[in-house]
């Protein structure tokens, strides 16, 4: 038998997989509470309990999103050699998992407006972005990267620039394109060391 942490769990995840799902097929606005109730087979109450409105419950999906594309990084990156193509892999995993349209819908096109800047920011800074300033820092200590100014200032611009490319560009077709945008960004800051 189930104890009440485990129903409460499993609550919470019926509802996220359901609202994961409208949201990336219908979008934030056009996806009402009670489809969502309905596709998790839960009650008002029940969703209640574990988010006080809407908005929370798509950031708790923009959460799982986020840790899922962390997963998608850190397995990129394993086995990698050298700073320059670790942090080359994991930019290029980001990218994939951005460019598909679920995750693009809800992280990249919705997010920022659904949870304000601030809060889409701080989910940022909260999972990839530190990994990002972190491979740019080794990258930069290595010589494999050049620029003048800090490794978070070339964070930032790198990281609005995969978000760019992933925005303007949403054709899944396309994602050789991206791919290949991004390391001719990389080409940019390239030092003497491979």
């Amino acid at each position: 038998m189930a104890t009440n942490a485990q129903r409460r769990a499993q609550t919470r995840g019926c509802l996220i997989n359901a609202a994961r799902h409208l949201f990336a097929e219908q979008g934030y606005a056009d996806t009402s509470t009670e489809t969502i109730l309905s596709g998790a087979g839960v009650t008002r109450g029940a969703m209640y309990h574990h988010f006080r409105n809407k908005a929370e419950l798509f950031e708790a999906v923009c959460d799982l999103l986020s840790r899922e594309a962390m997963v998608a990084i850190e397995k990129a990156v394993a086995g990698q050699r050298g700073s320059l193509a670790t942090l080359k892999a994991g930019s290029l995993a980001w990218v994939d998992f951005m460019a598909r349209d679920d995750v693009r819908r809800i992280l990249v096109v919705e997010a920022p407006s659904v949870l304000g800047q601030e809060r889409w920011r701080a989910l940022d800074e909260r999972y990839s972005f530190p990994l990002l300033c972190e491979g740019i820092r080794e990258a930069m200590k290595e010589g494999a990267l050049q620029f003048s100014g800090s490794a978070e200032g070339l964070a930032v611009l790198l990281n609005g620039a995969m978000n760019a490319l992933v925005l303007n560009d949403p054709r899944a077709d396309n994602q050789p394109r991206l791919r290949q945008d991004l390391l001719a960004l990389f080409d940019c800051f390239r030092g003497e060391s491979p």
